[in-house]
């Protein structure tokens, strides 16, 4: 059974890749993939887990519950972040930033989308927003080929700019759910590299654009186009929802309590707000603004793609599968910087989600006192200690990784998805300028990792 789950983990993963030739939604593939798997390990409990055979089911039952508060964690914090987000897009509070850009220059365009995109991923996440400006850059540019170089930009910064924060990418938030790194170091250590990943790819195309772009015609309904908030209501959301966001952090090191407990209050004070804000308005315009109204928004797929291969994982953590994989990249690899560029680049092909799942199984935390008993291991695992290099560095790969394809990301999917962006343009177009990106940000950090 040993082998039977690492064959079942394997193909359902290769049933994620191929997703869209297949026409089947990666969620449905994660979710029978990490029941087969947990299936698999109880019914060869006896061959791969003796300790937990006398106790099976039991015993796993109790594992996987274990696991499953874990993960939980993670899911409930995604969901109240993914709600406060589209809470903001309901009231059309992205406007506050969308209607400040006056440009026509393409250059300052391009800098101006980058830092933009960089700082604003931060806040929210990679995913969200990307589809913000991408819509933003429909609003700007007609011609379609030129919107989509901008598009490219786009999902580089907004990749490198999720990488430093522990709000801005669902691995990032992982790590720091899971604390294997802290919001005031990931910030301090990964701000620099990730945003050298952006100022390469940035300065390159800056050279070869030239003159100003076109803005498309306004059509004439836009002119009818009723907007569902007032600007008051607009920007109250806005900032409300970008405070709950960013209190997050502030709240863990007040209370100790886990992130999602302090995404949940955030999310309960705009429920009220909200509520209040549009109680004298008919139930037709009121439901749309409400938080009811905008949980049936919610990328429900995402979170079951999540918590199935969270699991399948898992499983494969609690059978010893990554512990082996863990020690043969010791042996070939030799250090932590080559094991992460390798897991990044590997996440421009494969979700990063359990690229860094994996990892973090692989690798478990090492504490002060494990650390004090290790002898001539202390120097490797010393990597490994909270806010450790591979952490740190292992954040950074897994998020910016993904820039290398537009596959390899859900930035890259979801710009490729709005726009129809063609696999082979963005590979000749934009892959060479965010690896280069990718490796001078990784160089950046085990530089100043060596000079401290």
């Amino acid at each position: 059974m040993y082998a039977v789950m690492a064959l079942i983990f394997v193909l359902g993963y290769l049933c994620i890749a191929l997703e869209h030739p297949l026409k089947v939604d990666k969620a449905a593939s994660a979710i029978l993939t990490a029941v087969l798997c947990w299936t698999a390990l109880v019914l060869g409990a006896d061959s791969i887990l003796p300790a937990l055979a006398s106790a099976a089911p039991h015993g796993i039952s109790d594992e996987l519950r274990h696991h499953l508060g874990e993960i939980a964690e993670i899911l409930f914090f995604l969901m109240g972040a993914m709600t406060i987000v589209e809470l903001i897009d309901a009231h059309d509070g992205f406007k506050l930033i969308t209607e400040r850009i006056r440009t026509n220059k393409r250059v300052p365009l391009l800098w101006l989308i980058g830092f933009i995109t960089f700082f604003l991923s931060a806040v929210l996440d990679n995913l969200t927003t990307t589809i913000v400006m991408v819509s933003l850059l429909r609003k700007l540019i007609a011609e379609r080929h030129e919107r989509w170089l901008y598009a490219g930009l786009v999902v580089i910064a907004a990749n490198a700019g999720g990488a430093w924060s522990p709000i801005g990418d669902v691995t990032t938030t992982m790590l720091w759910i899971g604390n294997q790194i802290s919001a005031s170091a990931i910030i301090g250590t990964l701000f620099l590299p990730s945003l050298v990943c952006l100022l390469v790819p940035l300065s390159l195309l800056s050279l070869s654009l030239r003159g100003e772009f076109q803005r498309p015609r306004p059509k004439p309904d836009q002119e009818l186009h009723r907007d569902p908030t007032s600007a008051f209501e607009r920007n109250l959301v806005f900032v409300l929802g970008l405070a709950a966001l960013l209190f997050v952090p502030v709240f863990k090191t007040l209370t100790h309590l886990p992130p999602y407990m302090g995404i949940l209050f955030g999310l309960g004070v705009l429920w009220v707000v909200t509520e209040w804000l549009h109680r004298g308005k008919k139930d037709e315009d009121r439901h749309p603004l409400s938080v009811a109204g905008v949980l049936r928004k919610i990328d429900t797929t995402s979170v079951l793609f999540f918590l199935g291969i969270l699991l399948a994982v898992s499983s494969l953590a609690t059978a010893g599968h990554l512990s082996q994989i863990a020690s043969a990249l010791k042996d070939s690899l030799g250090n932590v910087y080559a094991i992460n560029l390798a897991i990044g680049l590997l996440s421009s092909l494969v979700d990063n989600v359990p690229l860094v799942a994996g990892a973090i199984k692989m690798y478990p935390l090492v504490n002060a006192d494990t650390l004090a008993a290790a002898g001539s291991d202390s120097a490797w695992l010393s990597n490994f200690v909270v806010d450790g290099a591979f952490w740190e560095l292992l954040a950074y790969c897994a998020g910016t990784g993904g820039s290398c394809l537009i596959i390899g990301s859900a930035a890259g999917v979801a710009a490729m998805g709005m726009e129809k962006i063609d696999f082979i343009w963005y590979l000749k177009k934009i892959s060479g300028l965010a690896l280069l990106g990718y490796l001078a940000g990784a160089a950046t950090y085990i530089g100043i990792a060596s000079l401290g």
